[in-house]
C-alpha cells in the first residue's frame, strides 16, 4: 500500500496576475554509454487526458515553496524522488481544462526545474493512471505533448545537461 496521497482540489493553490501558478520538473539521469561519455535520459509520464507524453507538474500550493511543489509533483505523478539542480525557467501557457473563478482565461505560469533522480518508487499516488518512460532527449522532444514543455526540454534543459559526441556539455 502506498502511504503517499496526491493532493486534490484548488482551494490552496496560488494565483498571481490572473495566472494559476504551477511547479514542475524534468526528471533526468545519466546513463553511461562508455567509460568517457555520459548520456542523459529524461523521465516522461503519460497524460491522463489524451495522447503524448509530459513532465510532472501541477498546482503550487500556499503552504509550500515552489521547489517543494516541484518535488511533490514528481512523487505524485511520476513516482520519483531526486535533487533539484537548476531552475530552467518560467513558461506561460493557456490551459483549456484549468479555467476557474480565479483564472477564467485558463492562463498558467509553470516554474520548471531539472531534477536528478535518485529513487524510483514502486508505488506512488498516480501509478494506476500514469505510465512512466525513460527516453533519450531527441526522442522525448518528438513525443512531448505540449509546446511549452518541448521548449523547456529542447532549449533550457538540453543546453545545460546534454552531452555532445565528444563528451562535452553543450554551452
Amino acid at each position: 500500500m502506498c502511504d503517499l496521497v496526491a493532493r486534490t482540489g484548488r482551494h490552496q493553490q496560488r494565483y498571481e496576475g490572473g495566472c494559476r501558478l504551477l511547479a514542475g520538473c524534468i526528471p533526468f539521469r545519466y546513463k553511461s554509454s562508455d567509460e568517457n561519455q555520459k548520456v542523459v535520459e529524461v523521465l516522461m509520464i503519460s497524460s491522463q487526458s489524451g495522447p503524448g507524453l509530459l513532465f510532472p507538474k501541477g498546482g503550487w500550493e500556499n503552504d509550500e515553496t515552489v521547489e517543494e511543489a516541484a518535488k511533490r509533483e514528481a512523487i505524485e505523478e511520476a513516482g520519483v524522488r531526486g535533487d533539484l539542480e537548476d531552475f530552467l525557467g518560467s513558461y506561460y501557457f493557456k490551459s483549456k481544462s484549468n479555467q476557474d473563478e480565479f483564472c477564467p482565461e485558463g492562463l498558467c505560469k509553470a516554474s520548471v526545474f531539472a531534477m536528478r533522480v535518485n529513487e524510483e518508487l514502486e508505488l506512488w499516488p498516480e501509478k494506476s493512471t500514469r505510465q512512466r518512460t525513460w527516453l533519450m532527449v531527441p526522442e522525448a522532444i518528438k513525443l512531448c505533448r505540449y509546446p511549452w514543455m518541448k521548449e523547456a526540454l529542447e532549449k533550457d534543459f538540453s543546453q545545460r545537461y546534454c552531452i555532445d559526441s565528444a563528451g562535452n556539455k553543450n554551452d
